[in-house]
């Protein structure tokens, strides 16, 4: 449960201990109830991957963990190096496997109206669902799970890939806010050239803030926080919290255009004994 601060806005829980706890418990039951050998992570390079990497190590220990590196290009070289220097920090198995030939192949097999090149966030789209392609591919062949690392925040914003980063057999992370997760970060130790190092904003190329979004990570969670959980009116977070109302503004436009693809998939009606 997160505290509640006297003017009625979330205090974020900041205890990394206890969600260092509750995420390495979480993780160890739902594979033992699962009956699995362990678990896939995909590693990128970044806070929460190598987050929930190392509370899989300490739930699992390290021959239970295995981790992929996809990079789909040169941009993202140094963030496949940061990814296997944390894989190779754990000790746990791990293989780079570059995706730019995959691209390729589809480039010249889709039809002649798809153009991967044209649109940065088709482009984008495919990058992550040939990645969760390729972690669920090894998971199976092992019978492990596949561990997401998407937290509350994007989950809010919507900033994942249906079928992408969004499809996993577990989120350890799913219920922490990206400052929450900034703490558990902190009590894991995890190294400097993850937590000081300028991550590549934005979800799609050409963008220029984490999230879409040019306001601090934390400004985006507190808004967040009153939208969702309080269910507070813009103009309501704006005075309370402080915080530009053009800024909050825009988050909540942000959530509204994501609506459509934070929304399962709507299910047909089916008779009594067919609904389990």
């Amino acid at each position: 449960m997160r505290d509640v601060v006297s003017n009625g806005t979330a205090a974020f829980r900041r205890d990394g201990a206890e969600l260092r706890a509750e995420c390495t418990s979480f993780l160890g039951t739902v594979v033992e109830d699962a009956g699995a050998d362990g678990v896939v992570v995909e590693l990128d390079g970044g806070v929460e991957s190598s987050a929930v990497a190392t509370v899989a190590v300490e739930a699992l220990g390290p021959e239970r963990v295995y981790g992929l590196v996809l990079p789909s290009s040169k941009l993202g070289s140094r963030s496949a190096q940061d990814a296997e220097a944390i894989a190779a920090a754990l000790g746990i198995e791990t293989d780079t496997v570059h995706l730019q030939p995959l691209l390729m192949c589809f480039g010249d097999t889709v039809p002649e109206h798809t153009d991967l090149h044209g649109d940065p966030i088709v482009r984008a789209h495919l990058v992550a669902r040939l990645r969760m392609a390729i972690t669920y591919l090894a998971a199976e062949a092992r019978n492990r799970l596949v561990v997401g690392s998407v937290t509350r925040t994007e989950f809010l914003l919507g900033s994942t890939t249906r079928h992408g980063d969004r499809a996993a057999d577990l989120f350890p992370l799913g219920g922490l806010y990206s400052t929450e997760v900034e703490a558990l970060g902190d009590d894991l130790e995890l190294p400097s050239f993850v937590t000081e190092t300028p991550p590549l904003v934005g979800q799609y190329p050409g963008e220029t803030a984490k999230y879409g979004i040019d306001a601090p990570p934390e400004t985006v969670d507190a808004v967040l926080y009153g939208l969702v959980e309080d269910g507070w009116t813009a103009e309501r977070i704006s005075r309370e919290l402080d915080i530009d109302r053009e800024i909050v503004d825009r988050i909540a436009r942000h959530r509204r255009e994501t609506a459509r693809d934070r929304r399962e998939p709507p299910m047909g009606p089916v008779g009594e004994a067919a609904s389990d």
